[in-house]
């Protein structure tokens, strides 16, 4: 059934107010992206929710204290640690950013299963997911990103593993790039993708976060960073950018109502008969106090007209009103007919 109480939301009121970032890094193993997540609880935007699909967050300084790293034991609990902590008893937890490490591992669960699936189903040991079959996994797999990077309306960092280099390339001779086994989407929703990875630069090795993709003016493709780079690094650098007018502490003040207020006019009950009242009214239009109290008794077996009820005051009152239209009615009948006998006498005097 619909709910018809449903407050109607102002679509004014959901311009955007407060800033924030939502990120890919991607990288081969060992390369620092675990470090880089963790430094999220560091860029001042409140408690970490690291959703730790490769349970290695164990190994990171600061899990439990300054962060709450959530592992991830079957592929399926993912959905439902989300939802806990973006709208259900998790939000009591306030957390003020999330991350998810990572989402390969996620992904390759779930592909896994898929490909298992087909396997069973069709009986052959070296079957493989059809075009269709790989899309439509795609778009339930996607619907844990949509409501982390969406919902939340928190920063968010997504780490993703590259397992190896020309392996996009060879993706895409292969099946087309219908269902990337690198980005598997994740690109379409976050703001930028940054890939990090170890190089000799003046003659050290370091790590260099380059940028691969960019929805946001501040990052250009090909922007990078070099060295001991954490998020709040990324934060400094978009702030100092004024890619947009809003801040990232706290939403801009908003003198848009969040609600469309109901406009359907309210009705009023008109106030209730007192006895007075009906004695007024009795009074106005030619009866006595007399008549209201034999009405009483006759109608009602009330002798004292004070302890009537508002039931009773009220059937009078109709009682009272029928009698003086009626009187009305006669009074007009009997005008006419005195008017018409009036004219017949001067027509014959005439």
């Amino acid at each position: 059934m619909k709910n018809t109480n449903k407050p109607k939301v102002n679509p004014l009121s959901r311009m955007p107010r407060q800033q924030r970032l939502i990120m890919a890094i991607r990288g081969g193993a060992g390369v620092g992206k675990s470090h880089f997540v963790s430094s999220m609880a560091e860029a001042g935007l409140g408690k970490l929710c690291i959703f730790d699909t490769e349970r290695k967050a164990r190994l990171l300084r600061g899990v439990g204290q300054t962060f709450d790293a959530l592992e991830i034991e079957q592929s399926d609990e993912l959905p439902e640690f989300i939802e806990w902590a973006i709208n259900g008893e998790g939000t009591e937890q306030n957390y003020g950013c999330f991350a998810l490490d990572s989402w390969a591992a996620y992904f390759g669960a779930k592909h896994s299963e898929m490909i298992e699936a087909v396997r069973e189903k069709t009986g052959d040991p070296l079957a493989q997911p059809s075009a269709e079959e790989l899309a439509a996994d795609q778009m339930i797999l996607q619907s844990v990103l949509r409501k982390l990077c969406i919902e939340s309306g928190k920063c968010v960092v997504i780490s993703d593993q590259i397992a190896a280099k020309g392996k996009e390339a060879k993706e895409d001779n292969e099946i087309g790039r219908v269902l990337p086994m690198t980005a598997s989407g994740l690109e379409y929703f976050v703001d930028v993708m940054v890939e990090v990875s170890l190089q000799e630069r003046d003659g050290e090795i370091t790590r260099v976060f380059q940028v691969v993709k960019s929805n946001s003016p501040a990052f250009e493709v090909g922007f990078e960073m070099i060295g001991n780079i954490g998020f709040k690094d990324f934060l400094e650098h978009m702030k100092a950018e004024q890619a947009l007018e809003l801040a990232f502490d706290k939403p801009a003040k908003s003198d848009v109502p969040e609600f469309i207020e109901d406009k359907t006019p309210v009705s009023i009950a008109p106030p209730k008969m007192t006895v007075e009242d009906l004695v007024k009214k009795a009074e106005e239009n030619g009866f006595k106090r007399a008549d209201i109290v034999t009405g009483a008794k006759v109608y009602h077996n009330q002798p004292n007209i004070h302890h009537l009820t508002d039931e009773q005051i009220e059937d009078l009152d109709r009682r009272m009103t029928a009698r003086i239209e009626k009187t009305k009615a006669e009074s007009n009948t009997a005008t006419t007919t005195n008017e018409k006998v009036s004219n017949i006498k001067r027509a014959k005097v005439a």
